[in-house]
């Protein structure tokens, strides 16, 4: 049962809290102290008659009470940034944004994105965790997820970004020690680079290398900078994102007709987080830039197709446009 009005200060901690899942950060956001941060969620809570945060692992939720403070705020938030604004009389963003994306994507989509939006608005911080993993059921501490394959999440708005290609890719120097593979039957003569079996967590990724099962393992990574870099030293054939192993001109791609995996980034957020004028800058920023740069994520570049007997196309079962 509420038992009073809330105070706006408490209800700006509960939105820093809420939007990083845990204490700590938002007390470095806030400039104050975890003990703090928790006696003011305390008053909250006994202002509004309930819970407002559940802990779950790794950090907090927000409840159903905590979700409707949120949106109150917000509110409060959005009053006090009106009253910001540059000599244009344009609003100034400003915040931090905290996004989960996979190691390729993170450098040559996410990293060009975000500077463009920094340059224009500098009081924004973005802060970019790199992980091949499944959306998150809790995302706690994060505003945005990229992910590859469609997402099953509860609570959470997914966007799908656009497709990518896998090919399969050696060195100069190792195609002409070893030769080219004229077909998928003599592949089983070369050896993979690619992920750690074991270790990998995404279904997409995983059911990308069934065309190479009577490949040996060569070296494995859970990062694909390594696969790259890898297949540069002449480790093997590596089953690798053409937007980045068509970047170096010592790889060639093998096999193009035949070997062509499509694979699809999704972004995971918030709805909530979408409110947020910041992470909607950056949201249409990513949009942006995976548009831009279509045909380099689909290897046509360089003329390798799409598709083909190993294509692996994922169908968008649902697309929802910002």
């Amino acid at each position: 049962m509420s038992t009073g009005r809330p105070s706006a200060d408490d209800l700006l901690i509960l939105l820093a809290v809420g939007r990083s899942g845990r204490f700590v950060s938002a007390a470095e956001e806030l400039g104050l102290n975890h003990t703090t941060i928790s006696r003011r969620i305390a008053a909250l809570e006994e202002t509004l008659g309930g819970r407002v945060l559940t802990r779950v692992t790794g950090g907090w939720e927000l409840t159903e009470l905590g979700r409707a403070a949120l949106i109150a705020a917000e509110a409060v938030e959005s009053a006090v940034k009106s009253l910001t604004a540059d000599t244009g009389g344009t609003r100034v963003l400003e915040g931090v944004v905290r996004i989960s994306a996979t190691d390729g994507f993170s450098a040559y989509l996410a990293a060009p994105a975000v500077a463009a939006v920094q340059r224009q608005h500098p009081g924004i911080s973005v802060e970019i965790v790199t992980a091949t993993r499944r959306a998150s059921q809790q995302r706690s501490g994060l505003d945005l997820e990229i992910v590859v394959g469609e997402p099953q999440v509860l609570r959470a708005k997914a966007i799908r970004l656009g497709d990518y290609c896998l090919g399969l890719y050696g060195s100069q120097d190792y195609l002409r020690e070893h030769g080219i593979p004229g077909s998928t039957e003599d592949l089983a003569r070369y050896p993979l680079v690619y992920f750690i079996d074991s270790m990998l967590q995404v279904d997409d990724l995983d059911l990308a290398a069934n065309f190479a099962t009577a490949m040996r393992e060569s070296i494995t990574s859970t990062n694909v900078f390594v696969h790259v870099e890898a297949t540069r030293a002449a480790a093997g054939l590596g089953l690798l994102p053409c937007f980045m192993a068509d970047r170096h001109p010592d790889l060639l791609r093998v096999l193009g007709d035949r070997i062509s995996v499509r694979l699809t980034y999704w972004l995971v957020t918030r709805t909530e987080a979408l409110r947020r004028p910041e992470v909607a800058a950056i949201v249409d920023a990513l949009c942006d830039q995976v548009r831009s740069q279509r045909n380099i994520l689909l290897g046509s570049s360089v003329g390798a197709p799409v598709g083909g007997r190993y294509n692996l196309a994922q169908s968008a079962a649902r697309e929802e446009p910002l």
